[in-house]
């Protein structure tokens, strides 16, 4: 009975405190379901360190900031027109519920955790890289505490650290198996999405920089009951394994780490949406950057200027065009290439880096009205100027 009156409250306060998303409702049918926001968190931070390895040289929080920088900055050069959140990008102290407030308040269709995962006092012991959506461990014959009990257990105590959070997270413990129960509320929300872009990651991450995959579960993990979107919760190693602590601790592996998720994102959002990433070249060489507030590229990434004419679909040097830009590649391709789908391509050389625009005119306003078609076949396109050469965003 104590257990029957526990959830009737706690479902009661899930709809009066609005935790019960707008999500639920279903959009109109002629509205297109796209991927346009994205949050990724990483885990711990400030005063909350995550777990440390045993010489006390590295600590989680500074190893998955790391890795959600990398993240973001794949993504966004992947799709410009995209909202990528961080949901800390310094070394701070971030409470579970605001991480998920964060996500919430911006509406956002993805919500991506990072963390390492250990095993407390082990100098070897597990291995690998596993994948969490919200529900509750069920297995026949197997209580609560059966399975990834330890990893929940660790990743929601870190309510401990915030003031008054029985208050916060109603009543909430995270030592005591009957606050689990209310978790089972919003388990199915977004489950079939969240378990998805799971197997995305878990795929994409084989045979990576930590080879092994611990597979994917179903965990009560905090952070994710708290968010009202498809959201999922990457263990990326043991701290506690040598061979994995090895791996996290170079750039590369973190590099890899990163890479890997950013290509379980770019197919769950061709799946989502049909959208696809702009292709970039491999950057030895420092790669172009944008002046903050204005779109330009800068002198570190300084673009080639061409005198090459209209007959290649290249304009011609000091002529000022505007359209739809679709993709930036090393590759230089043809018009007919299939990618366009038909579509009449300008293609400016710019630095290492072929762009392909679309509707280009020389009058703005007709670009803009041409972009609205472009966009139709490719969601992820932005409005561009190209001028002696130079490509800019219009803002």
């Amino acid at each position: 009975m104590k257990i029957v009156s526990k959830i009737l409250a706690l479902s009661i306060a899930l709809t009066v405190t609005g935790t019960c998303p707008e999500a639920f409702a279903q959009k109109p049918d002629n509205t297109k379901l796209t991927l346009s926001t994205v949050v990724i968190d990483a885990g711990h931070g400030g005063k909350d360190p995550g777990c440390i390895s045993l010489d006390n040289k590295t600590q989680e929080k500074d190893i998955v900031l790391d890795i959600a920088k990398r993240l973001s900055s794949k993504i966004k050069e992947g799709y410009p027109g995209m909202k990528v959140i961080m949901t800390r990008s310094t070394d701070k102290f971030v409470e579970l519920n605001e991480r998920a407030g964060i996500a919430n308040r911006n509406k956002a269709n993805l919500f991506i955790s990072i963390h390492v995962n250990s095993v407390e006092g082990k100098r070897t012991g597990p291995n690998g890289y596993s994948v969490h959506i919200l529900g509750q461990f069920t297995s026949k014959n197997k209580d609560l505490y059966a399975g990834n009990m330890n990893v929940v257990q660790r990743e929601n105590s870190v309510i401990t650290l915030e003031d008054d959070y029985s208050t916060k997270y109603e009543g909430f413990d995270p030592s005591n198996p009957e606050s689990y129960i209310f978790m089972n509320l919003m388990q199915n929300a977004f489950l079939e999405q969240s378990f998805k872009f799971a197997q995305d990651v878990d795929q994409a991450m084989k045979g990576g920089a930590i080879a092994a995959s611990r597979g994917i579960s179903q965990d009560p993990i905090l952070v994710l009951w708290k968010t009202a979107m498809p959201a999922v919760l990457v263990e990326c190693g043991y701290m506690s394994n040598p061979n994995d602590r090895a791996a996290i601790r170079t750039e590369k592996g973190r590099d890899k780490i990163a890479d890997d998720i950013y290509e379980a994102f770019k197919k769950y959002k061709k799946d989502y949406d049909g959208s696809v990433a702009i292709e970039s070249a491999s950057k030895p060489e420092k790669e172009a950057e944008t002046e903050e507030g204005t779109g330009k590229e800068t002198a570190a990434g300084q673009i080639e200027k061409t005198e090459k004419t209209e007959k290649d679909g290249t304009p011609v040097t000091g002529e000022c065009i505007y359209g739809t830009q679709v993709l930036a590649s090393s590759k230089d391709m043809s018009e007919d290439d299939p990618f366009f789908k038909g579509e009449k391509v300008t293609k400016v050389l710019s630095g290492r880096l072929y762009k392909y625009v679309l509707g280009a005119s020389s009058d703005l306003a007709e670009a803009k009205a041409k972009q609205k078609t472009v966009r139709q076949k490719f969601p992820d396109s932005f409005l561009v100027k190209v001028e002696n050469g130079e490509v800019s965003i219009v803002r």
